[in-house]
């Protein structure tokens, strides 16, 4: 089965290049300046700042010394979101800490200095700051990152990236990927964890098998609604032992302290570092397992805008979208009349007309529900609304059904259906899903 990469959806031109294990680079200026930024001189293990209410995974494990990892010849796959309490990454202090034998990192989407835009990653190559080997892990397969630890000689894997809880965010995949190859090679697995920053709610659509790609490689909801330590201990239990041949050797989670799964990411007391290029604030991450889905289409998702995910719109588009949209009941949004013009991506240098859809309200912003009432409004309204084509994917041709997981959410949307008859359609499987996820939990329920 051909496995996509977020680059296909953006079409951007170049995939993340070929692994070169025995020649490892220097990095590029970028990533150079990005590490230099880092310094700090607080200590890793300053207690978290006043009034702060969550401590990470990776901060409790600092605390500790770092003690889970002695012995171990360590790898990690972190990007810039790995940071302890004093903002300095986590990387950079164990580099420097004689009881931590950090022998390589692993850069997802984006890099692990976080230098490259969508689609892209840094490369392999050799980080100027700690002179630890960073390898291109980014679109690997399980059986090249299995490589990759045998290059290193790996004994630990660590993974702490934060995630935004969406199935169409490649970090988890990555993960996934990182899990089979431990197993296979019988490396220990530990995940830092850190907070879902969209709660603990699933939502959403599930992933079909015949439609399973780089954005969701698995059968789960498109709002999962687990930390990744969650999604560790499901991973491993449910798809492990089918496709690595057996579960981990050893699935380690360092637990979030403080954290409710009701809990908004302000409240958590910590800081916001965005995940990914085109995911700068929390809002952003409420909004985008819904709006995501514009990706699909050839409508702007605002890229190339200081909103992406939060303004949507298109040059065909008027007034009329908004005012429709704006009649539906949206929970913890409201949305407005906006124009923009994208400086990237899709329409480019054209102003689009559409919305901007605010969060009112962290703890009930039902994203996937305003999205299906968006996309169901625009076809209503405009003939000219399409959904964007793979060329080089025949069989699968739509792109928003590998995001949505199946063609149902299109073929509803295209025959006419009301928005609460698309969100019925999947209630059934949705429900299956959190019975079978409810196992895996670890942290206090939401409170509905």
């Amino acid at each position: 089965m051909t496995q996509h990469t977020r680059r296909g959806f953006l079409g951007v031109v170049g995939a993340a290049g070929a692994l070169a294990l025995p020649g490892l680079v220097a990095p590029s200026a970028a990533s150079s300046a990005a590490a230099a930024a880092s310094t700090s001189p607080a200590s890793a293990a300053t207690a978290a700042r006043p009034g702060r209410k969550v401590v990470t995974g990776a901060q409790a494990l600092a605390a500790r010394g770092w003690a889970d990892l002695a012995g171990q010849r360590v790898g990690v796959i972190t990007n810039p979101t790995g940071i302890l309490a004093d903002l300095r990454h986590e990387v950079d202090v164990m580099a420097a800490d004689d009881g931590v034998d950090l022998v390589a990192v692993f850069g997802p989407e984006h890099g692990f200095r976080g230098t490259a835009q969508a689609g892209s990653s840094e490369g392999t190559y050799v980080d100027e700051r700690t002179g630890v080997s960073v390898y291109d892990a980014y679109g690997a397969t399980s059986a090249k990152l299995a490589d990759m630890y045998r290059a290193a000689d790996v004994e630990t894997v660590v993974f702490d990236i934060q995630d935004v809880g969406s199935r169409f965010y490649t970090y988890v995949w990555t993960m996934y990927d990182a899990m089979v190859a431990a197993a296979r090679t019988g490396a220990r697995f530990v995940v830092l964890d850190r907070p879902n920053p969209i709660g603990g709610h699933a939502r959403g659509p599930m992933m079909t098998t015949p439609f399973t790609t780089g954005v969701g490689k698995k059968e789960i909801v498109q709002q999962h609604g687990m930390t990744v330590g969650e999604l560790a201990r499901f991973f491993d239990a449910e798809f492990l032992p089918a496709d690595a041949g057996s579960r981990l050797s050893e699935l380690h989670v360092v637990p979030v302290q403080g954290w409710r799964r009701d809990m908004p990411f302000a409240a958590t007391g910590l800081p916001w570092v965005p995940p990914s290029p085109n995911m700068p604030t929390p809002d952003t991450a409420l909004l985008y397992p819904g709006t995501g889905m514009f990706e699909g289409t050839l409508s702007s998702e605002g890229r190339g805008t200081t909103r992406p995910f939060e303004w949507v719109g298109d040059p065909a588009f008027d007034h009329r979208w908004a005012r429709a949209v704006s009649g539906y009941d949206l929970g913890g949004v409201a949305v407005r009349e906006s124009y923009f013009t994208p400086t990237f991506s899709k329409h480019l240098g054209k102003v689009c007309a559409g919305m901007q859809v605010h969060v009112t309200d962290p703890a009930r912003v039902e994203g996937i529900s305003a999205a299906v009432a968006m996309l169901v409004e625009a076809k209503r309204l405009y003939p000219q609304f399409t959904w964007r084509q793979d060329s080089w994917d025949p069989a699968r041709p739509f792109w928003v059904d590998k995001l949505s997981g199946s063609s149902r959410l299109r073929e509803m949307v295209d025959a006419g259906a009301s928005a609460a008859a698309v969100e019925d359609a999947w209630a059934g499987e949705l429900a299956e899903f959190e019975a079978r996820r409810e196992q895996y939990l670890r942290y206090p329920a939401p409170r509905r």
